[in-house]
C-alpha cells in the first residue's frame, strides 16, 4: 500500500490565490491553499508537508512527497488559477504551472490540515456540482472516514457511482453513492447491483484452481502441458510452465500476447470480445521468452487467460459453468456472473476516464482474467468465507490462495492471484481491477475479520481511496 501510496505523490500539484471562498470549508480550504502557495512558490518543499493531515502521512512518505513537491520548481511558479468546482468539501481549481494546463482537487480537515489533494490534465469544468446522491448510514469516526474518502473520489466529474462495503471487525456497513446511468438521476446503486470486477476475477480463477488442487485432480507444479494439445506440448518453454506459475504471475508469459490486435472484428473498446481459444493456442504454438518459468514475476492476463482455459479443458465444462457450480451456488453468490439478465439483475453502464459512456467488456479465452460481474453484498460473502475456519473442499481452496508462493521486494508476498503486505505485523491481501469503463477492489484483514469491497463504473482507479480504506481498518484498534 505505501508503494501505492508513493504512486499518489507523483499526481500531487497546488494552487495560485483564488477569490472564491463562501462557506466556512471553502474558506479553511483558501486558508491551507495560501499558505501553500507560499512554500511552494518561495521553495520549501519541507513546509508543505508539515501541512499534511496524519492520516496523508501515514499513507505518504516524506521524502518522496518532498522530492515530488521539489521537482514541480522544473515546470515553473503556479499562476492563473481559477475555482472550479465545490463538491463534498472538494475543491476544484484550474490553473497553469509555467505553461502547462492543470487542475487540482484539494480536500482540507477541520484541522486545517490537507488530506486529499490529486493533478489531472486539463481544466475542469468551472461550475459548482450538485451534492452526490448517497445512501450512508454513518455511526462511527470509521464510517465519516470512509464517507469523507468516498466524496473526494467523486468530486471528480467523471465518476459517476461507487459501491462500498465494509467488514470492520465482524460488522457491516455498505456506503453507496451516483448514478449506475449518468442520464438518469434517480439510480443510486445499492448491494444487488452488478459492477465489472476486471481483475478481481482473477481470485475467483485461482480459487477454481486451488479445488482441483484440494481435489487431487491436479498439482500446483505439475507441467501445463499434461492438459495442451500435441502441437503445444512439444514447445520447451511451455513445457517449463507450472500451474502455480500461472497462477502467481511468474510463467515468463509477457502482459498480453501479440496477436490480440489481430482477432476478427478487434476491437479496442471492447479489446477480449472475440479472442478465441484457436487465437490463444496458435500465439503459444511458438512462444518463448528470456524470463525462465518461476525467476521473475511479470503481471499477466494471458497466463490467466490461459489458465481459465486450462481449467475447463480439465473439467471439461466452460469457464463460466464452473464458476457457477464451484463457487456462486455453493456459497450463494447469485450475482457474481459473467453475464447480467436484465430480467432480473440490474448492472450498471460503465464510462471511461473522460466520463464517456463506454462498452461493457466481454469476453472468450480470456474470461478467467476479468469476465465477471459481481456485487457488493456477493464479494462481501466471499470476503467472509475466507474468515472461516475451512471444513469443506472449497474453503480449503480459498485458504490455498492465500498461500504464500512467490516473494516480490521490496514488501509483497504473492500467493495464487492475491497480493499480500505486512503492515504493523497485520497482513492484509488485496486485489484490484479495472476495464475500459470500471475499477474495482477487494481487501481482508483476516487477524481482524475484517475486509473490504470497493467498485466504480469509471475507468478512473479506486486504488488510491481503497489503500486508504484498507489501511485505517488495518491499524484501527
Amino acid at each position: 500500500m505505501k508503494r501505492k501510496a508513493l504512486l499518489l505523490v507523483c499526481n500531487l500539484i497546488l494552487l495560485s490565490s483564488f477569490v472564491f471562498a463562501q462557506s466556512p470549508v471553502e474558506r479553511r480550504n483558501r486558508t491551507v491553499y495560501n499558505r501553500i502557495e507560499y512554500f511552494i512558490n518561495s521553495k520549501q518543499p519541507d513546509s508543505v508537508y508539515t501541512l499534511a493531515s496524519d492520516d496523508f502521512k501515514r499513507q505518504v512518505d516524506q521524502q518522496g512527497f518532498v522530492s515530488m513537491i521539489r521537482d514541480l520548481a522544473n515546470y515553473g511558479k503556479i499562476s492563473n488559477t481559477e475555482p472550479a468546482s465545490f463538491s463534498n468539501n472538494i475543491a476544484g481549481y484550474n490553473f497553469m504551472l509555467g505553461a502547462i494546463k492543470s487542475s487540482l482537487y484539494l480536500g482540507v480537515d477541520s484541522n486545517y490540515k490537507f488530506n486529499y489533494f490529486l493533478l489531472q490534465q486539463g481544466h475542469i469544468p468551472t461550475k459548482r456540482m450538485e451534492a452526490v446522491a448517497s445512501n450512508v448510514n454513518k455511526q462511527n469516526a470509521l464510517d465519516h472516514y470512509i464517507d469523507s474518502v468516498a466524496n473526494a473520489y467523486l468530486a471528480n466529474p467523471n465518476t459517476k457511482s461507487l459501491a462500498i462495503g465494509v467488514i470492520n471487525k465482524g460488522k457491516i456497513n455498505t456506503f453507496f453513492y451516483g448514478q449506475t446511468d449518468a442520464a438518469f438521476k434517480a439510480s443510486l446503486p445499492d448491494g444487488n447491483t452488478l459492477y465489472e470486477i476486471g481483475s478481481v476475477t482473477k481470485v475467483f480463477t485461482a480459487t477454481l484452481l486451488a479445488d482441483l488442487v484440494e481435489q487431487g485432480t491436479i498439482a500446483l507444479d505439475d507441467s501445463i502441458v499434461k492438459f495442451l494439445p500435441d502441437s503445444l506440448a512439444q514447445n520447451p518453454f511451455l513445457q517449463k510452465i507450472t500451474f502455480k506459475h500461472l497462477a502467481n504471475h511468474t510463467s515468463g508469459l509477457p502482459r498480453l500476447p501479440d496477436n490480440l490486435e489481430k482477432a476478427a472484428k478487434f476491437n479496442p473498446k471492447n479489446p477480449y470480445a472475440t479472442y478465441s481459444r484457436k487465437d490463444l493456442f496458435h500465439y503459444l504454438k511458438n512462444v518463448s521468452s528470456e524470463n525462465e518459468p518461476g525467476d521473475n514475476f511479470e503481471y499477466s492476463n494471458l497466463g490467466y487467460g490461459l489458465l481459465g482455459e486450462l481449467i475447463s479443458i480439465i473439467t471439461n465444462k466452460t469457464y463460466v459453468q464452473n464458476i457457477k457450480e464451484i463457487i456462486s451456488d455453493s456459497l450463494k453468490l447469485p450475482n457474481t456472473v459473467d453475464k447480467a439478465n436484465l430480467k432480473t439483475q440490474k448492472i450498471v453502464k460503465v464510462y471511461n476516464e473522460q466520463g464517456q459512456e463506454t462498452p461493457i467488456w466481454e469476453w472468450q479465452a480470456f474470461a478467467g482474467t476479468g469476465a465477471l460481474k459481481s456485487s457488493v453484498h456477493d464479494l462481501l460473502r466471499f470476503a467472509q468465507y475466507q474468515f472461516k475456519l475451512p471444513e469443506t473442499t472449497l474453503e480449503n481452496a480459498m485458504a490455498l490462495t492465500r498461500q504464500f508462493t512467490f516473494y516480490l521486494p521490496p514488501n509483497t508476498d504473492i500467493g495464487l492471484a492475491w497480493h499480500m503486505n505486512m503492515v504493523d505485523d497485520v497482513i492484509q491481501y488485496w486485489h484490484n481491477g479495472g476495464t475500459g469503463g470500471s475499477s474495482s477492489f477487494i481487501g481482508l484483514v483476516p487477524d481482524k475479520k475484517s475486509a473490504i469491497v470497493v467498485l466504480s463504473n469509471s475507468a478512473i482507479s479506486v486504488d488510491e481511496i481503497s489503500g486508504m480504506i484498507l489501511s485505517k481498518i488495518a491499524s484501527s484498534k
